[in-house]
């Protein structure tokens, strides 16, 4: 056991801690070293989704000594950063255990630091917070979730006033200060009651009315109003607002999956509740089948991704990925604004480096920009904030079932892209078509993309020590081909280069450092290697596309592209 580790141990069985921390700091030291290890080897890191871990007692976990260490380092870099007398934060939470705690403490701390504190009076979706850090002029904002990893986990999410996710130079100061808070000892405790404002449904009801503006095809919703919607908030906060958001639609035939309706930071009936998974979907399938679902959506448990299932050509519930959603969304908010005239000429949208670039191609058909940034909705939020007065967002997404309708919300929000996507399905069947057949259209038009993810957990020290291995040894020992096809192309965008082998040139990405390589290979395909910045994974992405002429050739072509990803994941994955 390193010296680090020891000395922390010892400082958390001190009486600076409650007794249960000690206790459980106490039976790790003597019955579980390695257990301890991994609790105390580091500090708990921004990633692309904030502070995120497993919780119990260390500076590896998540616990209400980590939440309010944290939250005296932000409160110290706002007195520090913001000279404005009114300095306020907003504060939401998710369903989890612990996380009304862990809110009620950061409001507790920022209190205590002069700071007022808009505390949501229950739970609400992380979309909302980001809505509310705006609407009410907050300096900051701060979301207590873990998105949708299993119940063992809890975040801690910082906006800045924007409503998007903090970046640089706020992420690196934000850290620096919390750094600098060596125990609880220094964090601020004299709670002022005054400055803790518990929200109203005022804040609910201004959100929803933004929503409502970004509807385009109403007529078709009001004639289509009976369309069959099945909705599951496996056990989140999506219940708060999605289903009022779709009666005030116009929808009227709303099934939501009992078992999964109520909030519940156990998760009960799913391992893991995270909508990329088949399973944390099966009930909503179910109740599909029964009521003749036309589309099911479920959210995760901060109601910020949502996962569908839509009827195929053959009339067959199938579940959609990240990429497939977020294509058909982008083609549908651009040809239906530009059919309108209400489509902005100077309007733009956005996808990550992992999303498919079939984007890029429906954007210029549009004739309107596509801008690609890190993986991570704060950066999409960012080039929002960027570009605001100049270029007006449309809507963007990422492949991991994260969407964006409209700039009113400056982070990904399953309310308004779960209710946009009602009001795909009802443009489609009220024109005599289908989600799926509109979805097949798009891909005969634009071609043909499919896309697969591959993830390997590798957990505690040793597991991120393996992981920085891999993404090592493809960059000293980058593969020449891959699954016969020659690898014409390298993006490291740690070091920022693009290295073409055929031309022997090198460019700039022009994006931040991020510890992401992409391989592009002569045959069309793209394979990313990116470890994940919120879990202890390594992801693989493949992507690879082809043209189709008709309908009739699609099921061919998308069996081919699936087999030929099937063998570069041979290729390329070794566990």
């Amino acid at each position: 056991m390193d010296e680090r580790t020891l000395k922390l141990a010892n400082f958390w069985m001190s009486d600076a801690f409650d007794e249960d921390t000690r206790n459980e700091v106490k039976s790790l030291l003597e019955n579980d070293p390695k257990g301890l290890e991994d609790a105390f080897y580091k500090d708990l890191e921004f990633g692309t989704g904030g502070l995120r871990g497993v919780m119990g007692a260390g500076t590896n976990r998540m616990n209400v000594y980590v939440v309010s260490m944290a939250t005296q380092g932000l409160a110290n870099y706002i007195n520090r950063t913001i000279d404005d007398e009114s300095k306020s934060v907003a504060i939401a939470h998710d369903s989890r255990i612990n996380s009304h705690v862990f809110a009620k403490k950061a409001a507790e701390v920022l209190s205590a630091n002069g700071i007022k504190a808009y505390l949501f009076s229950e739970l609400r979706p992380t979309p909302e917070l980001s809505f509310a850090v705006r609407y009410h002029g907050c300096s900051a904002g701060i979301v207590i979730t873990a998105s949708h990893n299993p119940k063992e986990y809890n975040g801690y999410k910082v906006y800045w006033n924007d409503g998007g996710q903090i970046v640089s130079p706020h992420d690196k100061g934000i850290i620096e200060e919390v750094r600098k808070v060596k125990g609880p000892k220094e964090v601020a405790s004299e709670v002022d009651a005054e400055l803790i404002e518990v929200m109203s449904t005022e804040t609910d009801e201004a959100y929803r009315k933004e929503l409502l503006k970004e509807f385009i095809n109403k007529g078709a919703i009001e004639r289509q109003s009976d369309l069959s919607l099945v909705y599951t908030p496996i056990h989140g906060t999506g219940i708060t607002q999605i289903p009022q958001l779709l009666q005030e639609a116009g929808f009227k035939n709303l099934h939501i999956v009992d078992q999964q309706a109520k909030p519940d930071g156990n998760f009960p009936t799913v391992h893991s509740p995270n909508p990329e998974e088949k399973a944390a979907l099966d009930l909503g399938l179910q109740l599909a089948e029964e009521v003749d679902g036309k589309i099911l959506m479920g959210t995760d448990p901060d109601a910020d991704r949502v996962g569908i299932a839509v009827r195929d050509l053959q009339g067959e519930l199938v579940l959609l990925n990240g990429n497939e959603t977020a294509s058909l969304l982008t083609y549908y908010l651009l040809s239906q604004h530009q059919e309108k005239g209400t489509l902005p000429k100077n309007g733009f949208v956005c996808r990550t480096i992992v999303t498919t670039e079939l984007i890029d191609s429906i954007a210029e058909a549009y004739q309107i920009n596509c801008y690609t940034t890190l993986t991570g909705f704060k950066y999409i939020a960012e080039k929002i904030r960027e570009l605001e007065g100049k270029e007006k967002f449309v809507g963007g997404g990422e492949e991991s079932y994260g969407y964006m309708v409209g700039d009113t919300v400056r982070d990904k929000d399953a309310v308004i892209t779960g209710a946009m996507l009602c009001e795909v399905a009802a443009w489609a069947e009220d024109k005599g078509s289908s989600f799926y057949k509109e979805l097949v259209q798009m891909y005969v038009r634009f071609g043909l993309y499919r896309e697969a993810l591959v993830s390997l957990v590798k957990k505690g020290k040793d597991g991120a020590e393996q992981i920085a291995k891999i993404m090592d040894e493809f960059r000293t020992n980058t593969p020449k081909s891959l699954a016969g096809s020659d690898v014409v192309e390298m993006r490291d965008y740690k070091s920022g280069k693009i290295i073409n082998f055929r031309s022997k040139t090198e460019n700039s990405t022009g994006l931040p450092e991020s510890n992401v390589v992409q391989f592009y290979l002569a045959d069309g395909s793209k394979i990313t290697a990116r470890p994940s910045g919120t879990e202890p994974k390594i992801k693989f992405y493949f992507s690879l596309n082809t043209k189709i002429k008709s309908e009739d050739e699609f099921a061919s072509a998308k069996e081919r592209l699936e087999l030929r990803i099937e063998e570069l994941k041979k290729a390329f994955v070794t566990d």
